[in-house]
């Protein structure tokens, strides 16, 4: 067994450092690098309009940290009197730290449904939000707190950018090593990883083992063909390593 992970540097490499140190075989294959995203420098303005009680919302580590590393490059801070709320866990501890203030983030389900279903996001008519984001992304947070009443707004912070990769190449190394796992972590990743695979070597790739962090990136990939999916309930490294390990050792999912 080898393991693909396909998500965005430094946490491929991460992972598969973990994996390999467990006995488990697993290559890195970033598809996309972040940088700084183009709207960086409304961020201070935006803040600046959020008042006493309004809200501003992180969907990932990486809307948190190019944020931060902005504000702290311009002599600037994080508001004090704002509610700050992260869509999973990983991204709640990073708010709370860059932001040293308190954090809500969904206890279950770490997606747009869960953070919607948060009390806190239940009566926010007249409100302002702000939503610190990459380039694009699902737009359900956006529409449904509009839909509330809220006066929402995006900042992207930081921005998702293709690798440019030769899929034939790439497939053919692949199956040389062995692959017959994937982590993917985002609806968008699969996706472009679908496109990148040539003809010859769609079969290989829709029978392998397919890792994803939540329901609705499960049902994508049967969509696309794929038939072994678990789905491990968070895109961090934390579970990604206890399932995958656990399915090292034992050869079974309890999914």
């Amino acid at each position: 067994m080898t393991v693909l992970i396909t998500r965005p540097a430094p946490d491929c490499h991460q992972l598969v450092q973990q994996l390999d140190a467990a006995g488990i075989s697993a290559i890195a294959q970033p598809l996309l690098e972040i940088k700084p995203g183009q709207q960086l420098e409304q961020l201070i303005s935006q803040l600046q309009q959020l008042k006493k009680d309004d809200f501003l919302i992180a969907v990932s580590v990486n809307a948190v940290n190019l944020a931060h590393n902005y504000l702290m490059s311009v002599g600037a801070s994080w508001p004090k009197n704002v509610h700050y709320i992260a869509v999973g866990h990983k991204t709640a501890e990073m708010l709370k730290s860059r932001t040293e203030q308190p954090v809500r983030s969904p206890t279950e389900r770490c997606d747009s449904e869960g953070l919607l279903a948060l009390p806190e996001l239940s009566d926010v008519n007249g409100k302002r939000i702000l939503i610190l984001r990459g380039n694009g992304g699902r737009e359900l947070i956006y529409h449904t707190l509009q839909q509330r009443g809220a006066n929402v707004s995006y900042c992207a912070t930081y921005q998702r950018c293709w690798i440019p990769l030769d899929g034939q190449a790439l497939c053919q190394q692949w199956q040389q090593r062995h692959v017959s796992k994937m982590v993917i972590t985002s609806g968008e990743q699969l996706s472009h990883l679908a496109q990148l695979v040539p003809d010859n070597a769609k079969a290989w790739f829709y029978q392998c083992h397919l890792f994803v962090p939540s329901q609705r990136i499960a049902n994508q990939a049967k969509k696309l063909g794929f038939t072994t999916i678990s789905t491990v309930g968070s895109a961090a490294n934390g579970p990604l390593f206890t399932t995958l390990r656990k399915i090292g050792t034992m050869g079974k999912s309890d999914d």
